[in-house]
């Protein structure tokens, strides 16, 4: 019953801006940790950007650093990724994941979203 949803991702030109979104059922989202991850086409799964649960302090991957934020609004039951200034090299397919804290392994992270394709081209 547990459950994540992105949504979000598209078809964009270099430069442009994309707004990802990790909607919650089954769970309250604002007592976990929710990280964003990535896996481009050919490649393994990377973590992108994760947002703590205890006072909402942001981390980010070095390739994405000054281009996108994560942010939490618990009302809504959702965390969003704000992506600016997009690369090719950004093209993946975006997943959320939960876990106690941003510290854990990749692997501890659970309730995987589907994910949501990101495609970067002029």
């Amino acid at each position: 019953q547990v459950q994540l949803v992105e949504s979000g991702g598209g078809l964009v030109q270099p430069g442009g801006s994309l707004r990802l979104s990790c909607a919650a059922s089954g769970f309250t989202l604002d007592y976990y940790a929710i990280g964003w991850f990535r896996q481009p086409p050919g490649m393994e799964r990377e973590g992108v950007s994760c947002i703590d649960s205890s006072d909402g302090s942001p981390y980010y991957d070095n390739s994405v650093k000054d281009r996108f934020t994560i942010s939490r609004d618990n009302a809504k039951n959702t965390v969003y990724l704000q992506m600016n200034s997009l690369k090719p090299e950004d093209t993946a397919i975006y997943y959320c994941a939960a876990e106690d804290y941003c510290s854990a392994a990749l692997s501890d992270f659970h309730s995987w979203g589907q994910g949501t394709q990101v495609t970067v081209s002029s």
